[in-house]
């Protein structure tokens, strides 16, 4: 949504730009650059366009700083498992570790001349779903921002970012953190904030049940199995979109809550809302005074010094 007036063809650029994104990144889709990538697998580098270059140089810096705990070569897994499709399966261990073999960003050569991205191994996949969204939310923001937009909502669908101020208060806007025991659109509490991105990733999203056990679709890419703490859901402020999705998100999911948290307090700009799956919120030190809990709801507010 765009507030200022006489804007309404900067809406319809923003919408092109999200589709001609998404058509690009999406894996099984024809014309996907990433489906290029992933044919050539072990036989070929693939040149790729500005935009898509540089969605895979930022997943190759998230896969390094995380340490492997969100790894763009994760496809070989996410496809196996498949969770929210039709055809989402639990696969046997067996396969899970001859996949497992293939999720290596370290065996992807970029070519920062040419633009081109090469996997090395045969059946080596890019997998860019954790960050997609997030690259094109900023993409979005920019172009906003270069049509001399002032006041916009961007919602992708778990990745806000709020421009300006509010036109309805003149302060900042309130944001809802998404509930993760319940349906989209429903918070267990506020923020009030402007030009930032809340992007916020749970177990609850996408889910297979094989045998009364739950599997949920934020896959480890050291075990190939689903995150398995006490983690329910993560929510990142952030000034860029695709931080609070390909690194932060999943530095603290691999990392659990006590040592998410830690990890999030010693990075300057972002902050962190952790809910865990016993009910309990833990926000950062920078969200103290502005996160409040939604009124008739169960949660309480949890200290990280009673962690384990």
């Amino acid at each position: 949504k765009i507030y200022d007036d006489g804007k309404k063809e900067v809406l319809d650029k923003a919408f092109k730009k999200i589709k001609v994104l998404a058509d690009k990144i999406t894996v099984n889709e024809a014309g996907s650059e990433i489906d290029k990538v992933n044919a050539q697998a072990g036989i070929a580098p693939v040149k790729v366009s500005d935009d898509i270059y540089r969605l895979v140089k930022a997943a190759y810096k998230y896969s390094v700083e995380t340490d492997g705990g969100f790894d763009m070569a994760i496809g070989p897994i996410t496809q196996l498992w498949h969770i929210g499709f039709d055809d989402a399966r639990k696969p046997s261990q067996e396969e899970i570790d001859a996949a497992l073999k293939l999720v290596d960003y370290r065996k992807i050569t970029l070519d920062d001349k040419k633009k081109t991205v090469y996997l090395e191994e045969k059946g080596m996949q890019l997998d860019l779903g954790g960050v997609a969204k997030g690259f094109i939310t900023d993409e979005v923001v920019k172009l906003l921002k270069k049509n001399d937009v002032t006041t916009a909502i961007v919602d992708l669908g778990g990745n806000v970012y709020v421009l300006g101020k509010s036109p309805n208060s003149g302060n900042n806007w309130t944001i809802g953190v998404q509930d993760p025991n319940q349906a989209r659109f429903v918070s267990l509490g506020t923020l009030k904030e402007k030009n930032v991105s809340l992007v916020t990733s749970g177990i609850y999203e996408r889910k297979l049940v094989v045998d009364g056990v739950t599997y949920h679709h934020i896959m480890d890419p050291k075990t190939g199995y689903p995150f398995d703490n006490d983690i329910a859901s993560v929510s990142i402020v952030s000034k860029k979109s695709v931080e609070g999705d390909g690194l932060f998100t999943k530095a603290v999911f691999s990392k659990g809550i006590k040592a998410g948290m830690t990890y999030i307090e010693k990075q300057k700009g972002v902050e962190a809302i952790i809910v865990s799956k016993e009910g309990k919120i833990y926000v950062s030190s920078g969200l103290k005074n502005n996160f409040k809990i939604t009124e008739d709801n169960d949660y309480k507010m949890g200290n990280i010094a009673d962690l384990n």
